[in-house]
């Protein structure tokens, strides 16, 4: 039998406090979402000013990266590079940048997702969050 790495409360909460920093150093008014390897949601936070459809994307852009053990912007460059026929995939529906795995040793622990600004924004907050637990 294998053991394999989860994400626990603090790291959750400590994820979460930094995407959260990084965002608002920045003044950008986003949706953080952090979900287990499962793309199960721990955590969904709207700050203040966030547009209300950040938070139906961020959930699925961390879902998506979770699941496919990939930053979603793989999904969105590969979509973009023309196979348009990804976008029938079936349980991955944030294919947009900002959704960013967390992976510990070559595992997937989840993921977060971030939506509110520019693509390239979003993915900036998760990796700032992921960050703060060393990984």
């Amino acid at each position: 039998m294998k053991s394999k790495y989860v994400l626990e409360a603090a790291e959750v909460k400590a994820i979460a406090a930094a995407a959260e920093a990084e965002a608002q150093k920045n003044n950008w008014a986003v949706t953080i979402c952090i979900v287990d390897d499962g793309g199960h949601m721990l955590w969904l936070q709207r700050l203040d000013g966030a547009a209300p459809v950040s938070a139906h994307i961020a959930p699925g852009k961390a879902q998506t990266a979770a699941m496919g053990r990939r930053e979603s912007k793989a999904y969105e460059d590969m979509i973009n590079g023309g196979r348009v026929s990804f976008l029938s995939a079936p349980g991955l529906d944030g294919m947009l940048e900002g959704g960013v795995p967390i992976i510990k040793d070559g595992q997937c622990l989840g993921a977060v997702g971030v939506s509110g600004v520019k693509s390239t924004e979003d993915a900036q907050i998760a990796k700032a969050g992921i960050a703060a637990i060393g990984l």
